[in-house]
């Protein structure tokens, strides 16, 4: 025990030492300032100097609290070590951001800064800290977008928001992919209980913000979707996730049925041409029409939106005949939330989506969905078909 007391004093005093080394080399770096400030870059100044003030500054060697800042009677002199109002370095509000942005709740966060930095940040105040960018959430919101997208992938998920209480609230969220097969999350909107109508609201945003061409639109069997996407979109394609379908089709049959059910299904989506799925929809229908009669009447029923992908390139189907890109988001999204039983608000959910979804676009711009490079050609007399020539 001794042991381990003496050890702590020593590592005690060591950051002791070295906040106070720190500390000694910020005033000697802003006496510097000053002195240039005055001597060298402006000399028709009166050098009226007026002591010092004590400042605290939170820093990654921990808090110093009696900083002395050099200060001139007119206040003509000001430091760049840091802003008038700063009150912790620049690294500080980034690693919370970052925090946050990872999943880890306000309350978490304060509790480690505590251990890092020998004192405690409230969760309130670890919010307002990430409520910088709010004001960058808004610009991203309004940005304007290219004119042309190949797909549009549209889906929903329900993160917990506290308002007066806790319930299930929409995440709508919108991956285009650009004519060159590069992905990016268009936008995403909170609030409310997945519905067409606020799709039809979400995509008018979306033409508003410059898209104006759409080749094929991406998304599952939400009622009224379709007539959404069309009556803003009327020239694009749509198409309904096969994989859904498939997982609808499998939850409506007995379990001893599945497995055999599930591979009667897969010659139709794995089909190189329109009759030959349909002929193979043919020979599912008489091995399941008398037992399963409601499963066969909703796959014929939604069969030309569930084989649109196969109007398309053979290298880009695999891509889009499902949502699975825009799922695969999503679950990293509430991989990040999984930490926290609720958020705080609406505004806190933005955050999080907002902060991951610039990181998402910031590494796809980099690299292009694979099979787009070969699919460009074909993808390029589709628009020409549709839209007439492009207009810069």
């Amino acid at each position: 025990m001794s042991t381990s007391i003496g050890q702590n004093s020593l590592e005690n005093q060591l950051d002791s030492m070295v906040r106070e080394f720190v500390k000694e080399k910020l005033e000697t770096i802003m006496k510097e300032e000053m002195n240039r400030f005055f001597e060298d870059e402006h000399p028709e100044l009166k050098n009226y100097k007026n002591g010092t003030y004590a400042r605290q500054l939170d820093t990654k060697y921990g808090r110093l609290d009696d900083l002395q800042v050099p200060r001139d009677r007119d206040n003509a002199f000001q430091t760049e070590v840091f802003s008038p109002y700063q009150r912790r370095e620049q690294w500080l509000g980034e690693t919370i951001i970052t925090m946050y942005q990872k999943g880890i709740s306000t309350r978490e966060i304060g509790h480690f800064l505590e251990r890092i930095l020998g004192h405690s940040y409230s969760a309130s105040t670890i919010s307002h800290i990430t409520d910088v960018v709010a004001e960058d959430i808004e610009t991203w919101q309004r940005r304007s977008l290219q004119k042309r997208y190949s797909v549009l992938y549209l889906d929903g998920t329900y993160l917990k928001l506290r308002r007066e209480d806790v319930a299930n609230e929409v995440v709508y969220l919108v991956v285009g992919v650009t004519e060159e097969g590069h992905r990016e999350i268009l936008g995403f909107y909170v609030g409310g209980q997945e519905s067409a109508l606020g799709w039809k609201e979400i995509l008018l945003d979306l033409y508003d913000r410059g898209v104006e061409e759409v080749l094929l639109g991406v998304f599952d069997g939400l009622p009224g979707l379709e007539e959404a996407m069309k009556s803003v979109y009327p020239k694009a394609d749509v198409q309904r996730c096969v994989v859904h379908k498939v997982r609808n089709a499998l939850n409506a049959v007995r379990k001893k049925d599945q497995s055999s059910v599930a591979e009667d299904l897969k010659p139709i989506y794995q089909a190189s041409t329109h009759e030959e799925a349909r002929e193979r929809f043919e020979a599912f229908k008489e091995n399941w029409k008398k037992k399963y009669p409601k499963v066969v009447k909703s796959w014929e029923q939604d069969l030309s939106v569930l084989l649109t992908f196969l109007s398309y390139p053979s290298s880009i189907r695999p891509m889009i005949y499902t949502t699975n890109i825009i799922e695969r988001t999503i679950k990293e999204i509430k991989k990040r939330t999984k930490t926290m039983n609720s958020l705080p608000g609406e505004k806190a959910a933005e955050k999080i989506v907002y902060l991951q979804s610039k990181d998402y676009n910031q590494r796809w711009s980099e690299r292009k969905l694979r099979g787009f490079s070969t699919a460009f050609p074909t993808l390029q007399a589709m628009f020409l078909e549709r839209y007439g020539v492009k207009e810069e």
